[in-house]
């Protein structure tokens, strides 16, 4: 939401006048000096919408905000050309609607341009959130990091590595909308009240690794455009793409990376297909470079990857791991009921990679149970059990 700067308008005023907290609104407007407002300057309030209002016989400001909960200094901020002692019927008010429920709200089917409406919803009413495109996909697609928090401590987690595992984004996604309710609402989330973690954590997250992949499976072979055909061949001409986990070119994201690549090269498949062929060579990929690009540029602390099932946190690889590993993942644990498990026969992840080149903590964990995709009735169960994950994600020293 927007207003207007006044003579002698502050940021500190805003926070006053919205109850919103002051670091969201300097986060919001980060090419605005606070110690230099401009009168008309355009300054964006969080967590905030609008409404018009058609001005009804006898209304008044305070009958306005009444209405819709709002105060007087609200309404007059947001129509700073309207005199509130000369209302006229049938004149238009623009009203401030604190935003209170979720815009995540529906996580079947989800593609990524369904992703892509959601954020775009989610960035305009909280612009403090931060959006990054890190990379491409094969067929061009923007892959996108959303950055929540000040803090000089950088964690990670992403979803949607594997295709066929799409129900990790509208997780994250549903994290990310809740974490932003929560802050410009002042509410807990499971007893915490999360500005601190925002003062002290930079969360970055990368809700979709693989947006071809993740439309191919709930679209079908027309979601690949001009690589129909190719798809369809890597399919054995199947139309059913429920069991493609690779990205478009067939090529399994999740086996890209220099971390014993290759033993997985002699084991598994030497030719594209809908799963498990780690490519010709790590790091082929745009999608899985973009990723290692990222963990270099950001610096993470610790990274966590979603994928489903089997309710477990992988999280080491070759004894690389830092001590502190054990830690967070029996934390991680406790917290959700999934099972921790140290290793596992399987290489060239993104977790065993990060672990590897960094000697940082590092998770794979697996939601929900069952045969991928996963029924999307398993979604309101799988987001309370991550919670307390993504959650402790910031908390955890």
């Amino acid at each position: 939401m927007e207003v207007l700067v006044r003579p002698g308008d502050s940021f500190w005023y805003y926070s006053q006048v919205f109850s919103m907290p002051l670091p969201l609104i300097e986060d919001s407007n980060p090419d605005i000096d606070p110690l230099r407002l401009i009168a008309g300057t355009p300054v964006q309030i969080p967590g905030y919408i609008t409404e018009t209002y058609v001005v009804q016989p006898n209304d008044s400001f305070w009958s306005i905000a009444n209405r819709y909960q709002s105060t007087v200094e609200q309404v007059q901020l947001l129509n700073p050309n309207i005199l509130p002692n000369q209302l006229q019927i049938g004149q238009t008010i623009t009203v401030p609607i604190r935003v209170s429920q979720f815009v995540v709200d529906d996580p079947g089917q989800y593609t990524y341009e369904k992703m892509q409406q959601d954020l775009n919803q989610l960035l305009t009413i909280y612009p403090f959130l931060r959006r990054e495109q890190i990379g491409q996909s094969v067929l061009g697609k923007d892959i996108d990091e959303i950055q929540i928090g000040r803090g000089q401590k950088t964690v990670h987690v992403n979803g949607s590595f594997h295709a066929n595992e799409w129900i990790t984004t509208p997780v994250l996604m549903r994290f990310i909308n809740e974490y932003a309710l929560s802050l410009t609402n002042g509410r807990p989330v499971r007893g915490l009240f999360l500005l601190p973690f925002y003062q002290t954590v930079n969360l970055s997250v990368v809700p979709m690794v693989n947006p071809d992949g993740v439309n191919l499976v709930i679209q079908g072979a027309d979601a690949a455009g001009d690589r129909k055909e190719e798809v369809l061949a890597i399919n054995s001409q199947q139309a059913d793409f429920s069991q493609w986990k690779a990205n478009i070119r067939g090529v399994d994201l999740n086996n890209q990376y220099p971390a014993l690549w290759e033993v997985e090269a002699e084991r598994k498949p030497t030719s594209p297909a809908p799963r498990d062929f780690p490519g010709t060579s790590p790091l082929t990929e745009p999608e899985a470079i973009a990723m290692a690009d990222l963990a270099k540029t950001r610096n993470f602390a610790r990274m966590s990857a979603l994928h489903t099932q089997g309710k477990v946190i992988y999280w080491g690889f070759q004894n690389l791991e830092p001590p502190e590993a054990e830690q967070l993942a029996n934390e991680f644990s406790r917290v959700s009921g999934f099972t921790p498990i140290r290793f596992i026969d399987s290489y060239a992840g993104y977790k065993d990679w990060f672990i590897q080149e960094f000697r940082r903590p590092g998770f794979t964990i697996e939601l929900g149970l069952g045969t991928n995709p996963l029924p999307v009735e398993q979604f309101p169960e799988m987001y309370e059990e991550t919670l307390g994950i993504l959650l402790a994600n910031l908390y955890m020293p």
